[in-house]
């Protein structure tokens, strides 16, 4: 898999940051979401977490990365 750096909100060079992949995909680095609650909520929809998943929690300011280079590759 090729990936490719698309941003960060971070000033000191670590996470959350956000890459696209050669699969139509993005790697998104941040926090793991270790919360109950959250995890209960979360686990309410759709298929849950699978034990392969894990799920991160990032700033919506990261997302400017990943919306920025879908209109430069549309």
């Amino acid at each position: 898999m090729k990936v490719t750096y698309l941003g960060t909100t971070s000033s000191t060079g670590q996470c959350p940051t956000a890459y696209a992949t050669d699969r139509g995909t993005y790697l998104i680095q941040g926090e793991i979401v270790t919360d109950p609650e959250a995890l209960a909520e979360l686990r309410e929809h759709g298929n849950g977490i699978p034990d392969h998943e894990t799920v991160v929690e990032v700033p919506a300011a990261l997302m400017t990365y990943v919306r920025e280079h879908q209109e430069t590759t549309s």
